[in-house]
């Protein structure tokens, strides 16, 4: 039988007040609020809070606090990440996030969503992945939707609500977010 914790990394409809889902979610805002509070400056202590936080993610990983999640192990982020003030990643799945991707303040990557019947979600959510390719600038202020993959070299204009797969190479903007322009290199 499945636990929830399965059920949710799996995308099914999960119940999110699993005891052990709870357990997990106080662990990472501990962290969190030792990252956010106590260790505000990255330094080795701060980065050993994030290796613990995310140790998923590449040493390379730098995050100006505040910075707030789920889990943080569902985060996997690869070399040269950056994450500005007041980020939000809301990991109950997988997020992919490539090589040299840079978040601006207050981007919100969302992998939980609800269902539809109201009844239902009074107790239940269920999960989609994300996924960020390499050599990305995901400007302020811009919310990704589950689901969502964004392909490498993309630029993602800041006030953006990314609610469908972007292509590699694109400038996408605006609510939902729209391609604009190629950027092939």
């Amino acid at each position: 039988m499945k636990t929830e914790k399965d059920k949710m990394l799996a995308g099914e409809i999960y119940f999110a007040n699993d005891k052990i889902l709870v357990a997990e979610r106080l662990r990472a805002k501990k962290l969190l609020h030792k990252l956010n509070v106590t260790e505000y400056v990255m330094n080795g202590n701060a980065r050993n809070i994030l290796h613990q936080l995310m140790p998923n993610a590449h040493k390379r990983l730098y995050v100006e606090p505040p910075f707030h999640c789920d889990y943080g192990y569902n985060i996997h982020a690869g070399e040269n990440v950056y994450f500005n003030v007041n980020c939000v990643v809301l990991d109950t799945m997988k997020i992919t996030i490539g090589n040299n991707v840079f978040f601006g303040p207050n981007v919100h990557v969302y992998t939980a969503t609800h269902p539809l019947n109201p009844i239902e979600r009074r107790t239940v959510e269920f999960s989609k992945p994300v996924s960020i390719g390499n050599d990305c600038w995901i400007g302020g202020n811009t919310v990704i939707c589950p689901g969502v993959t964004i392909g490498n070299g993309c630029t993602i204009g800041a006030g953006s609500v990314v609610t469908k797969d972007i292509p590699d190479n694109s400038l996408a903007v605006g609510n939902p977010a729209k391609v604009i322009k190629n950027l092939a290199f």
